[in-house]
Parts: C-alpha cells; sequence; structure tokens
C-alpha cells in the first residue's frame, strides 16, 4: 500500500461520506417537518420490505459515538447533508433553531475531533411543503433554496470552508419525476427538462448568495458514468452520444457553458418557455470544484423502447457488485480524463465511490474482501488519472456507515463500518481497516 501513497500529493483529502434521510432518523424529533421521503416511504409499495428511514442508523442520537469512530479509524474529512426540513419544516416561512443546532453541534464535535466537514446543502430530502406548492416543477422553489441555503450559510459559515449545493440532480430529475423509483414518486417525462432548470436555478442562486457571505469553497456534485458503445455499429454510437447527453452533459454543459446539450431534444420534447434571461448566467457561475460521485460505467446498446433510447449492457465476464453494477476502475480514469479535457481546468473532488456486497457478520467481523478489492482498484485509477495531469483534489468513500439505501431500503450495504439495525451496534469491515491502514500510511509517509 504504501507504493500507492507515494502516488498522491501530501494535501490530498481522504475523507468518507453519508446523508441525512439515510443515516439520522428521528424524523419528527426537535421541530422537524416531513420530508419527500418521509411520505414516500411510507407509500406502501414504493421501498422494499416497506422499509423506511424513521430509524435509519439512529445517527441523530449516536452522533458524538459515530464522530468518534471516524476519529479513531484516522478519518480527516467528513462530507454530510442537511436535512432541509429540519431547518425550515415547511421548506419555507419559520426557521427551526433546534434543527440547525444539531449541525452546531456535530460541526463542533467534528473540529474537537479534527475532522474538517464538507456540507452537501441538498441530497434529496425537500420539504413535503413545498413539494405540496409544486416542488421542483415550482420556480418558487428554487428562491426557497436560495434562503435555506443563507440561513445555512449564516449558522454555519463560520465553521464550514466547503459547500455542496446538490448532490446528483440527475437522479432527483430522473428517478424522482420520470421513473418515479424515488421520491416525490412522479412519471412525468414532460416535466423533466424544467426540473432539472430549476435544480440548477437553485445552485446557481445558493452560489451566488455565498459569494455575498462566505470565504470558503462552494461546488455541486454531479453523477457522472463514461458512456460505451455496445459495438461499433451506428445505432450502438448512436445510443452513445444520446447516453452520454442524458446523463452527462445534460448538467455539465449548463454548468460549466451556460447551456444544454443539442442531443437532448431527441430525447425529451424541447421545452425552453421556463428560462428565464439571465438564469443561464446564474448556473454558470465559476466553481470552486466538480464534485463526482462515480460507481460504475455505462455501456450501452441501441433501444427505441428507453426514453433516452439507450439500455446499459453487462457483458458476461464482468464482475459486479450486489447492486448488479461492473466494476471497472478504468471507468474512473476515462471520465476524469474527459470532464479534465472537455470542462477544465477544474479541481475535482471524488464526493462518492464505493460499492455494496451482501456482508455477513462471522465471528463479530465482516470480512469483505471484494470491497477491499474495489477501492484500492479505483484508488490506483485515481493515481493514474493524477498522472495524466487531472487536478483531483480529494476522495470521499461511499458510505461511513450502512445505511437506508433509498427504494431499495435496508437490503443493500455500502458502508465500511457494518450497522446492525435491530440494535444499532456499529461493527468496523475489513475494508474500514483497511482504509484506517491506508489513511496512516498516507499521514505516515506526507508527513514524517
Amino acid at each position: 500500500m504504501t507504493s500507492l501513497v507515494k502516488r498522491f500529493p501530501a494535501n490530498f483529502v481522504w475523507g468518507v461520506a453519508t446523508a441525512a434521510y439515510q443515516i439520522e432518523g428521528a424524523v419528527t424529533e426537535d421541530g422537524r417537518g416531513a420530508s419527500i421521503w418521509d411520505i414516500f416511504s411510507h407509500t406502501p409499495g414504493k421501498i422494499l420490505h416497506g422499509d423506511t428511514g424513521d430509524i435509519a442508523c439512529d445517527h441523530y442520537h449516536r452522533m458524538p459515538e459515530d464522530i468518534h469512530l471516524m476519529s479513531q479509524l484516522g478519518i480527516a474529512h467528513y462530507r454530510f447533508s442537511i436535512s432541509w426540513p429540519r431547518v425550515f419544516p415547511m421548506g419555507y416561512g419559520q426557521k427551526n433553531s433546534r434543527g440547525l443546532d444539531f449541525y452546531d453541534q456535530l460541526i463542533d464535535q467534528l473540529l474537537q475531533e479534527n475532522i474538517e466537514p464538507l456540507v452537501t446543502l441538498y441530497h434529496w430530502d425537500l420539504p413535503q411543503g413545498l413539494q405540496d406548492k409544486g416542488g421542483w416543477m415550482n420556480r418558487d422553489t428554487a428562491f426557497y433554496f436560495r434562503d435555506y441555503a443563507e440561513a445555512v450559510f449564516d449558522k454555519l459559515g463560520d465553521r464550514v470552508h466547503a459547500w455542496i449545493t446538490h448532490n446528483e440532480p440527475w437522479v432527483t430529475t430522473v428517478a424522482g419525476h420520470v421513473q418515479g423509483r424515488h421520491a416525490p414518486g412522479l412519471k412525468q417525462a414532460h416535466v423533466a427538462r424544467k426540473v432539472a432548470h430549476h435544480l440548477l436555478l437553485s445552485h446557481g442562486l445558493a452560489v451566488e448568495a455565498y459569494r455575498g457571505m462566505g470565504k470558503g469553497r462552494i461546488g455541486i456534485t454531479l453523477n457522472l458514468h463514461p458512456v460505451y458503445p455496445a459495438s461499433s455499429q451506428e445505432e450502438d454510437l448512436r445510443a452513445q452520444r444520446l447516453h452520454d447527453a442524458f446523463h452527462n452533459t445534460w448538467f455539465l454543459d449548463p454548468v460549466f457553458k451556460g447551456t444544454y446539450p443539442q442531443e437532448l431534444d431527441e430525447i425529451l420534447p424541447p421545452d425552453d418557455k421556463f428560462i428565464v434571461e439571465g438564469d443561464l448566467n446564474l448556473i454558470r457561475q465559476p466553481l470552486d470544484f466538480l464534485g463526482v460521485n462515480y460507481y460504475a460505467p455505462h455501456r450501452v446498446r441501441w433501444n427505441t423502447e428507453e426514453i433516452s433510447h439507450t439500455s446499459l449492457v453487462i457483458l458476461p465476464e464482468e464482475p459486479i457488485t450486489a447492486m448488479g453494477w461492473p466494476v471497472d476502475a478504468k471507468g474512473l480514469t476515462d471520465l476524469l480524463t474527459r470532464i479534465h479535457h472537455d470542462y477544465g481546468p477544474i479541481p475535482i473532488v471524488i464526493t462518492e465511490n464505493g460499492a455494496a456486497y451482501d456482508d455477513v457478520v462471522q465471528d463479530g467481523q465482516v470480512h469483505d474482501t471484494s470491497r477491499q478489492h474495489y477501492l484500492e482498484m479505483h484508488w490506483n485509477a485515481l493515481a493514474a488519472s493524477l498522472d495524466q495531469g487531472v487536478p483531483v483534489e480529494g476522495y470521499y468513500l461511499w458510505s461511513f456507515l450502512d445505511n437506508f439505501e433509498w427504494a431499495l431500503g435496508y437490503s443493500k450495504r455500502f458502508g465500511i463500518v457494518y450497522v446492525d439495525y435491530p440494535t444499532q451496534q456499529r461493527i468496523v469491515k475489513d475494508s474500514g481497516l483497511a482504509y484506517s491502514r491506508f489513511l496512516r500510511d498516507f499521514q505516515e509517509y506526507h508527513h514524517r
């Protein structure tokens, strides 16, 4: 492992990541309002096994112990998200000081343990009060998001110096409003472009607000994939082009170029009635970094029955995770070099990378060798990106804890710490111990 740590600069950031609804629980405590995920998860048939985030990892009550465990493992950077309905129970109007107090205490705890926070403002838990007003289909939601962001910046900005506006707006748009498998559970493809635009507008408004208030760094996190054609046939090459537009450039282009890709018109009905003059200039404001969530590449073939006219192909020889995703670390290098070439120079932070496997506790331990192998391959791919001149600044492993995996409930485990949900016992997996050793090797090599 020492040979690998040599390939990263001394100031490279290594951390772990979580999200509020996936770990906090305490959904009705201290004035928190309902989010769209509270409503969605309590709707019969929406979540596997009828699971909900009502308790999750009970992190709301176990926060000090969880942060101390993080510190014991040598983790010095932590990305987490803030629950909007804890801060504004309806999404607007009266602010809930008790909700903000939890994050105030969380940040103090982190700093006490010498852990630097990276804070995500929106990780999919829209207050239901705003969904009742139309949610992200309503342009007003972008401005309510700005108000929420300003309240958080004002309360926490003296100690938080790195922010992410949105996590994976593609998922909010497509999984939530086109496919219906995520909250709010809509299947309305005709609203997708409007939803995406309002999400990006809210990002731009929050960045503008932060420039007027804060002195730290701010960016956005996108879930991105290299896209490979299943064959060299013309229709599969077209599938590659459209899939790339649907999954990648739909959000990359407006953020960095102030335009939407023309290829979207071949997938979704052309519509720009919701774009107001000045919107795209707000959206394309310079960022301090781009957050990239990477799990697997996409190999595609032409399929007219899918909305994007494409379908994913898994090769028979490819290893896959418990999610059914192919394990291909080279895809990370391909993705990062492409971003650097097409949109750079922009500092990049890997804000999520990890894998779900069917973990089993044996004699009080979890021997997750497949996850260890996955992580080490991706760290090598990250080093290869640095070798090619890509300005990658950091890596946040997904996830610190096993947690509520959205529509899949508690059936999938991404954590380097195992959570026994009935007892809430934490067990550090072998992958967590390996990451801890890697972090200590890194520290010893670069700071001796």
